[in-house]
């Protein structure tokens, strides 16, 4: 059984969750990418971090790489790319543990699909944005 507490931050409740249960969340949303997608997926790894950098304190995740379709023959021997899940700012905007789910999967989807090649402007058209 899960634990979801809320506590008291700069007058805001805040849901709070540890680290391994979000990190069990992310790897849940991982495992629900149909497997022919994850099949393509090719040198990314992914992480959870609790805040991202502080210039961008609500940022959510973050793909830094480069995208399947811009990869052409130069592209061998490079580090993989990377997905980043925030926890922090992820459990501020969330009022339950089904939104921290929900949330979830929509930011593990969104980073992915900048790893497909996809842009913001086509991700929020589908709704993930």
């Amino acid at each position: 059984m899960t634990l979801v507490r809320m506590v008291v931050l700069e007058n805001a409740l805040v849901l709070e969750m540890t680290r391994e249960e979000f990190e069990e969340l992310v790897a849940e949303a991982l495992d629900r990418i149909p497997p022919e997608l994850t099949r393509l997926m090719d040198n990314v790894a992914v992480f959870v971090e609790d805040e991202p950098p502080a210039d961008d304190p609500e940022l959510l995740g973050l793909y830094e790489g480069t995208p399947l379709t811009d990869r052409g023959e130069w592209y061998a021997g490079v580090l993989p790319d990377r997905i980043t899940i925030y926890r922090g700012p992820t459990l501020r905007m969330c009022d339950s543990r089904e939104d921290v789910v929900a949330e979830t999967e929509v930011t593990v989807v969104h980073e992915i699909a900048h790893h497909f090649g996809i842009d913001d402007a086509r991700l929020h058209a589908l709704g993930y944005g």
